[in-house]
């Protein structure tokens, strides 16, 4: 993630910024330039002589992004992707709506960041990418992937829900970003993974077509295979090869926006960023040759103040030739 500034004043901002707190300008994150504009009075700026206005979803999905001005509402990159959201009366459902788009927008970012194709549920209706951020509250909602379409249960925006689960199904980890980069991963499995690379695929992974029921059912009813951590992420990932494949993507997607944001804040090294990491193995090499160390001075400094490590994972040789196999997927050697 980008270190972004205040064009008006200079002020430091995050990416979720509406308003800069030091001058009180509106802001909007433009996509295409992937940078924060202050809004004149009318809530527009032009960029690029191009004349821009906030999503209409602004209010409804706390969104800061720019689209261009139209005369007619419309919405963001992001907004667009989301089918089913919760009904105006729902406010307690709404608040948890907000918080899980803000972590989407970070979500297309970075696939955007990294040039992965998204193609929406409007191109594609078989297999096209949609949200359904939806509230478990008074209706069953199970956080998944089915043919390109994500949902996910908006209680886990709740702290306390999130964080039982977490206990109860003893994960290291659980945000609602993670959910995203997870089950965009089995998006990506769907959109990358061609006749030509499936062999490769099946070689590190296993074959994508078994029983996936019979495998969800031997998961929760046995766990895990003893010594898994020497060949798997996390528990969940040895479940079934489109869940290791979706684990490993999820972590990819973590590891290069930790990376992008610590080079950022010199941290890391500039090379570590999204646009000048090389494609192939030797990028790669460079991604984890940074990733090793910082990880393990971040987690000594969460030490330090108390908390759990940023990073609570341990990556053997096998994790990291997945973790390889997924990179050499998202930046190919031409």
């Amino acid at each position: 993630m980008r270190d972004f500034v205040c064009l008006n004043c200079g002020q430091r901002l995050s990416f979720e910024n509406s308003l800069c707190l030091n001058c009180d300008s509106a802001l909007g994150f433009w996509l295409e330039s992937r940078s924060i504009h202050v809004l004149d009075d009318q809530g527009r700026a032009e960029v690029d002589g191009v004349l821009l206005e906030r999503c209409t979803n602004n209010k409804v999905a706390q969104c800061n992004w720019l689209v261009k001005w139209t005369g007619h509402p419309e919405l963001c990159e992001s907004c667009r992707l989301t089918r089913t959201r919760p009904a105006d009366d729902d406010t307690e459902a709404l608040a948890a709506f907000g918080q899980a788009e803000s972590a989407k927008r970070r979500l297309v970012l970075e696939l955007d960041e990294l040039g992965l194709p998204i193609e929406s549920r409007e191109d594609n209706p078989q297999t096209g990418l949609a949200f359904d951020l939806l509230s478990s509250a008074e209706d069953n909602v199970i956080t998944g992937h089915a043919n390109g379409v994500i949902t996910l249960d908006l209680a886990e925006g709740d702290d306390v829900h999130r964080e039982q689960l977490r206990v109860d199904l003893d994960e290291p980890y659980r945000t609602v970003l993670g959910h995203f980069r997870h089950e965009i991963g089995h998006y990506y499995q769907l959109v990358l993974i061609t006749d030509e690379r499936r062999p490769a695929f099946e070689e590190l992974f296993g074959n994508p077509d078994d029983d996936y029921q019979a495998a969800h059912d031997r998961h929760y009813n046995e766990g895990a295979p003893a010594g898994w951590r020497q060949n798997y992420v996390s528990s969940y990932a040895t479940m079934h090869p489109a869940e290791d494949f979706a684990e490993t993507f999820a972590h990819y997607l973590h590891i290069r926006d930790t990376l992008d944001t610590a080079a950022a804040f010199a941290m890391a090294p500039s090379g570590t960023t999204y646009d000048s990491v090389p494609p192939g193995d030797v990028g790669f090499d460079r991604i984890i040759g940074e990733w090793l160390p910082l990880t393990w001075a971040l987690n000594q400094i969460n030490r330090s103040m108390g908390h759990q490590d940023l990073y609570p994972f341990v990556l053997p040789q096998p994790v990291l030739d997945k973790i390889r196999f997924v990179h050499n997927l998202v930046a190919p050697i031409d």
